[in-house]
């Protein structure tokens, strides 16, 4: 197991009492509770850990935050394999397995990295020029390859083991950053009264004050200010928590990470995500520093030098021995007096002609060598940094080093602020953007609203709190002002690309994007900062860009001769930082995904045998076991049942919606293609509904039971689309009327009597109704009570036999159903499934889903009749297209298996015979059953027009089972044509 050589034996913010142990690329290693991956394999002496998207160049850590464009990592195995991951925000954990990414065979020896050679045919858009001949179908070969070497890391396959949840949370003010701005905005907030959440995405509190030595007055002052908010019974301190969006209505989208030091009791969340919801928002995102660009700055060892400090005091890890350090402002002079004192060689490249005396002064009493007016021109070394090359006012020289910080300001994190359309606005005095104007319910404070030193972001949290808090009529005393100097002065942001050597200048890290793609850009044409963006994939990786997009924009700036605000900015999108689809799904996969509903009698059914169906959101008895030993069996079992006894289906399912009003026969005559205005009171009627265009959009009965009410029934799949269509119709169409729909689904049980028996078993269980033919007509309406409960018989058939519709309240439901079981034993009752159902309509030739899939109108299906000559309805027009009269459309016939043995299947294409099977055929098999009354195989098929004579033959081809059969076409009605049967 490898030592921590890079580890100091003092300071940090890491417990060394508890030593972690993990691996990297199978290699054993060893942090201390407190490190991240990134500091731990610093700690260790690593510093190659990836390999760069297109070039596959080598990579070393480069931030120590989310910021990261480089040391993205694979962390778990199996199922919790989770790749893309920043080393840098990866809390070190006993056990953790990680692997690098982009890199074949070995990290160290990448094959990829030959693409560095090809470097003149992979610039920018070498995917829109490179691979797009010789020949036109060119990119359909190269595309395989290109597919293959694309992405950084590999997603596991297996389950996921880990359990996510979704959560819902509220509060008062929500602060969104826990550094020193944060922290002040809270403790105020607090002080007034306020429910305060603060939320950080770090395991930490502090922000940048966790870069200040552990013994400073900066942790003294985060010690007290942190202890001062536990204690505090309105603060909830959400650490391991990201932000990653702003949405409508104050909405915070977060992520919550377990802490993974502790073991994982059972049941607890891996993730959470959490939908905050709060009055006012103070934003308190900080600053990112900026990197500087010189050729060869992606080598390993090059590192901001924010990151390079806090590896420092906050980790213990000395990164380097010789160190240069490249600044453009006074900020990163401390790291360079920090390094110094932890014993390293520092050399200040400062590109200011004259420095501040002070610093240089401060600087001699460290040993820390300084040489103004000098920049980085270009870097040497392969798996590490080895000598930089250095251009100052003598001319160019090298310097040998192992560590190279760099700094070219600070740019304001205003990522979050823009995802609600503050524009970023541009301010000179500190070079770079910060958010808009703000509406009233948001707030501002810190680093990214340009106040860069610790004392000016604490007053300035100090007043975005109070006045957050007093927005919610919060306004109780102010806490003593927390005050704390560190003595920072105003930065120098770099505003222009310094020239570079011969080697690659990066932009765009984990991208690839170069000053020289950037100029191929501009020549091109792709001047826009979102042109640019797209041309180069600028900003397009994991990190979003958040260390290149200025780099990026002043180089355009130059090339355009314009102004950083004249170039503009990019557009800032959630998320913030990438978020698991795991944490966003929670706990709805699997049968979760979707919401299961069960109809009353649901424990019935399995409690006598049902094998269950999920049809839609529905769980439905696909058949009962006592009917046979499978499902094709079982179902011609219960089809006999109902044809020659009685049987008892569930139709709990079927949309019910409650049309009622003074408009409500106007209404239902507009929707439907037949009319309803006079359907006698008692009565009810099956009816089709079209979309817009024509196309057959449901069909169910509507009975009316009074002169301004109907109770409407749809199909199981279609009752909330028909709802929301009726709604659609009455809010936009006709707004005039006077018309109250609303879905009563759920308030009725509902089941279905069939068979030449069914009144018999209806006159045992009612026995003080009369339900004679006299009093209840095929279509007719029956109303009462049955113990308490509304009653309702209509005595309507899908079925072809004589049948009734009961519906009760579904609180009654499963007694009713055991009511009319019991009546009904004497005659043989017995429950039927979803699968007999089918069958027995498709006996009877009645049209279903598969029929009615989108795409096929009244006449398709037979039913042209019903509209008659009416007019006025939804879809009248666009019904009467020539397309759809069309000899050669399809319509709906009956199909006849005429081969001893064989059967017809679903989804079969038709063929007249001797055609050749090839493509769409003349048709296609949509439903089927065996059919006892025919003794084989029948079915319902769309067929087209110019074929369809019924006695011809036809034949079915099923390609998945390189099944032929022949058939004959016949009626639709396969039994009873006249409906003897339903009437009897």
């Amino acid at each position: 197991m490898s030592s921590n050589h890079k580890r100091l034996s003092m300071g940090g913010r890491i417990d060394r009492e508890q030593p972690i142990d993990f691996t990297f690329d199978g290699r054993k290693l060893a942090g201390c509770r407190g490190d991240t991956l990134a500091s731990a394999l610093l700690a260790n002496g690593v510093t190659l850990v990836g390999r760069s998207f297109k070039y596959h160049r080598p990579r070393g850590v480069f931030s120590a935050g989310p910021e990261e464009p480089n040391a993205l990592v694979t962390l778990g195995i199996a199922g919790r394999r989770e790749p893309n991951l920043p080393a840098t925000t990866l809390e070190l954990a006993d056990g953790m397995v990680a692997e690098s990414q982009n890199r074949w065979p070995s990290l160290a020896f990448d094959v990829q990295s030959a693409n560095g050679l090809l470097a003149p045919f992979l610039s920018a858009g070498f995917y829109y020029k490179t691979f797009m001949g010789p020949t036109r179908r060119a990119w359909m070969f190269y595309e395989h390859f290109i597919r293959k070497a694309a992405g950084l890391g590999r997603a596991g396959t297996d389950p996921d083991p880990d359990r996510y949840e979704v959560r819902h949370a509220f509060a008062d003010v929500a602060i969104i950053g826990g550094g020193p701005a944060g922290l002040s905005a809270a403790r105020a907030a607090a002080a007034a009264g306020a429910r305060v959440a603060l939320i950080e995405q770090d395991f930490l509190l502090g922000g940048q004050l966790l870069a200040e030595p552990s013994d400073s007055a900066a942790a003294a002052w985060l010690r007290q200010t942190e202890a001062e908010l536990e204690s505090s019974e309105t603060v909830a301190l959400m650490k391991r928590t990201t932000a990653f969006g702003i949405y409508d209505g104050n909405v915070i989208g977060l992520v919550e990470q377990r802490d993974p030091t502790n073991r994982q009791p059972v049941g607890e969340a891996r993730q959470t995500f959490t939908m905050l919801r709060a009055r006012p928002i103070v934003f308190a995102t900080g600053a990112i520093e900026r990197p500087m660009v010189f050729s060869n700055n992606d080598r390993p060892g090059v590192m901001l030098a924010s990151a390079a400090r806090t590896y420092l005091n906050r980790f213990a890890v000395l990164p380097g021995k010789k160190i240069i350090v490249a600044t453009s402002n006074d900020g990163a002079w401390r790291t360079a007096f920090d390094l110094a004192a932890a014993g390293a060689e520092v050399t200040v490249a400062d590109l200011r002609a004259s420095p501040p005396a002070a610093l240089v002064a401060e600087a001699a009493q460290f040993g820390v060598v300084v040489r103004a007016a000098t920049h980085i021109v270009d870097l040497r070394g392969g798996h590490a940094v080895r000598r930089a090359t250095l251009n100052g006012p003598d001319g160019q020289s090298e310097a040998a080093c192992d560590l190279v910080c760099v700094s070219g300001g600070w740019s304001p994190t205003v990522h979050l602020t823009s995802h609600l359309g503050i524009k970023p606005a541009y301010r000179d005095d500190i070079g770079g953007f910060v958010p808009g104007a703000f509406p009233a319910d948001r707030f501002g404070a810190g680093s990214m609203m340009g106040a860069y030193s610790t004392a000016g972001a604490i007053e300035d949290g100090q007043r975005a709190g109070t006045q957050a808090a007093s927005l919610c009529g919060k306004s109780g005393p102010a806490p003593t002002p927390s005050k704390l100097d560190l003595g920072e002065t105003a930065a120098a942001p770099l505003r222009e690309v310094l020239p570079a050597g011969r080697g690659k200048a990066f932009v765009d890290f984990q991208m690839d994007v170069t000053t020289g793609d950037i100029e191929l850009a501009h020549r091109e044409g792709y001047e826009s900062v979102e042109h640019l963006k797209r041309y180069t994939t600028l900003g397009m990786g994991t990190d979003q860009g958040k260390t290149s997009n200025f780099p990026a924009l002043a180089a355009m700036a130059a090339l355009r001769s314009a102004t950083i605000p004249e170039t503009g900015a990019t557009t800032f999108r959630p998320p913030y930082t990438p978020v698991a689809i795991g944490a966003l799904a929670g706990r709805a996969i699997g049968h979760h995904f979707k919401p299961i509903r069960r109809t009353p009698m649901h424990d019935w059914h399995m409690a006598n045998g049902a094998e269950m169906l999920e049809v839609g959101l529905w769980m439905r008895p696909y058949f009962y076991g006592q009917s046979g030993r499978d499902v094709n069996e079982a179902y011609v079992a219960e089809m006999l049942d109902v044809r020659q006894a009685a049987g008892l289906m569930d139709i709990s399912t079927l949309g019910k919606i409650d049309v009622q009003g003074p408009d409500a026969a106007i209404f239902l005559d507009r929707v439907y293609a037949n009319g309803f205005a006079k359907l006698p009171v008692g009565r009810a009627r099956y009816g089709v509904m079209l979309r817009d265009d024509g196309i057959v959009f449901d069909d169910g009965t509507t009975t009316r039971l009074a002169e301004n009410r109907f109770f409407m029934t749809t199909s199981t799949a279609k009752a909330a689309d028909v709802l929301s269509r009726l709604e659609f119709l009455l809010d936009t169409a006709w707004p005039d009327l006077r018309v109250a729909v609303t879905s009563v689904s759920d308030e009725w049980a509902a089941m279905s009597v069939a068979g030449p028996k069914s009144r018999a078993i209806l006159s045992v269980a009612f026995p003080a109704l009369d339900v004679s033919d006299a009093a209840l007509a095929h279509m007719g309406l029956l109303e009462s009570e049955w113990q308490g409960h509304a009653l309702r018989i209509l005595r309507l058939s899908y079925s072809g036999e004589r049948a009734y519709e009961i519906y009760v309240g579904a609180t009654a439901g499963e007694q009713l159903w055991s009511r009319l079981l019991e009546a009904g034993r004497p005659f043989d009752l017995k429950p039927y499934g979803v699968e007999a159902l089918g069958a027995l309509r498709v006996e009877k030739g009645h049209v279903a889903g598969p029929e009615i899939d989108g795409r096929t109108t009244l006449d398709d299906l037979g039913l042209g009749r019903m509209a008659g000559k009416r007019t006025g309805f939804v879809g009248d027009v666009l019904r009467r297209r020539p397309a759809f009269q069309a000899p050669d459309r399809q319509r709906l016939v009956g199909l006849e298996c005429i081969e001893e043995g064989k059967r017809l299947r679903g989804g079969a294409i038709l063929f007249l015979p001797g055609e050749k099977p090839h493509g769409h055929g003349r048709g296609r098999v949509t439903s089927v059953t065996f059919s006892p009354e025919r003794g084989r195989y029948v079915g319902l098929a769309l067929l087209a027009g110019d074929v369809a004579s019924e006695g011809s033959e036809i034949v079915a081809v099923y390609p998945m089972k390189t099944e032929t059969v022949r058939a004959r076409i016949v009626s639709p009605v396969f039994l009873d044509p006249q409906g003897e049967r339903l009437h009897g």
